[in-house]
């Protein structure tokens, strides 16, 4: 009888503990599950693309602060 009541106390605890650590777990995110699950995509995540797109704007602005060569030093050079 007492070790029926132990084992029972040991599964009821780690059951609570369970399911405990679950809720904590899915709490935070239910409401993107939710949209999720109803048939809603989320848009990716590309930061790589962004990275691309600044390295390019950034390129671009340092092409364009160089100062273009005077006509009269490509004309004496020749």
């Amino acid at each position: 009888m007492m070790m029926a009541l132990i084992g029972t106390l040991v599964f009821v605890g780690a059951l609570t503990l369970s399911i405990g650590m679950i809720a904590m777990t899915v709490g935070p995110q239910w409401r993107r599950m939710v949209r999720l699950a109803s048939g809603n995509v989320e848009t990716g995540f590309t930061p790589l693309a962004t990275l691309a797109q600044a390295e390019r704007r950034i390129a671009v602005r340092r092409w364009a602060a160089v100062p273009v060569p005077a006509m009269c030093r490509i004309r004496a050079a020749a």
